[in-house]
């Protein structure tokens, strides 16, 4: 089983290096971006499962953020993390393809909980999709032998 790795992105320096921290006491491989833009950088170049996502940042903010990670990265599952929780960015987050929501400050444990999840929630659609692609290239017994007698 592949480990999970994760990428925090907040806007909070502090934040990101404490998180990270106690994220990796736990076994965790985590990657930490300050901004959307950034995080959409690395995600070009490093495999991330789950991201951690502040909801509210300056310049491309958490539910942009979100958006275009789900279009350019469908398989990677992102959690909205805020101080500022209010029901429509939940709403707006959740309508744009994010698997859960948490208020900061959230216990470490229950980030981890939630990433176990949506990791385990990608591998079940991971698997879908390896299933779907080999039945595409699986021929039956009886297509076998139709071409053969023709």
């Amino acid at each position: 089983m592949r480990k999970m790795k994760i990428m925090l992105v907040d806007d909070e320096v502090r934040y990101l290096k404490t998180t990270r921290k106690l994220i990796e006491k736990k076994g965790v491989e985590t990657i930490t971006a300050q901004s959307g833009r950034e995080a959409l950088e690395k995600l070009k170049t490093q495999t991330v499962h789950v991201v951690i996502l502040d909801v509210k940042m300056p310049g491309m903010d958490g539910n942009e953020t979100l958006k275009a990670i789900k279009a350019l990265y469908p398989l990677v599952e992102v959690i909205m993390l805020t101080g500022h929780a209010t029901v429509d960015s939940a709403i707006d987050g959740l309508k744009s393809g994010a698997c859960d929501y948490l208020m900061k400050p959230a216990d470490i444990d229950e980030i981890i909980e939630k990433a176990i999840e949506a990791f385990e929630k990608r591998q079940r659609l991971e698997e879908k999709i390896r299933i779907a692609q080999s039945k595409k290239y699986m021929r039956s017994p009886r297509e076998i032998l139709k071409d053969e007698e023709e």
